[in-house]
């Protein structure tokens, strides 16, 4: 069952057409104006597009977004240059590296790791699985 916090109304969703490419560069540009159309919107893009397991291991929303704020991941938000590495993608699972460089200038490496769904709401789905800090 769902939460009632999930997905987050009037913001990017899932979309069957989206590819794995897309489903990333869709959260990285919601980042890039995390406050924008409304307060947190790309925290609450990239949480309609993490995946089922995704959710139950990170959400709900307010913890979510309290992970997203805390110093890994805090450089996301807002960020001021995004380069993208190649997908790397291996059937249904693919990653991609970006490099992301904040507000406050520090640079980071993350690798997202996507998948396409193969059962429940979102069959056939690209959703991420897991978004980790390369050191």
């Amino acid at each position: 069952m769902e939460s009632q916090d999930y997905p987050v109304d009037g913001l990017p969703t899932p979309d069957p057409d989206y590819g794995p490419a897309e489903v990333i560069a869709t959260q990285v540009e919601a980042f890039a104006d995390n406050d924008d159309p409304i307060e947190n919107a790309g925290i609450k893009t990239a949480y309609n597009f993490a995946s089922p397991a995704n959710r139950r291991a990170t959400g709900p929303l307010g913890r979510f977004t309290k992970m997203v704020q805390g110093p890994r991941y805090a450089p996301m938000i807002d960020h001021e240059e995004a380069v993208s590495g190649p997908l790397e993608r291996d059937g249904d699972q693919a990653e991609q590296r970006l490099t992301l460089t904040g507000p406050d200038g520090r640079t980071v490496t993350y690798v997202f790791g996507v998948s396409k769904q193969s059962s429940g709401q979102f069959e056939g789905y690209w959703l991420t699985d897991k978004v980790m800090v390369e050191w």
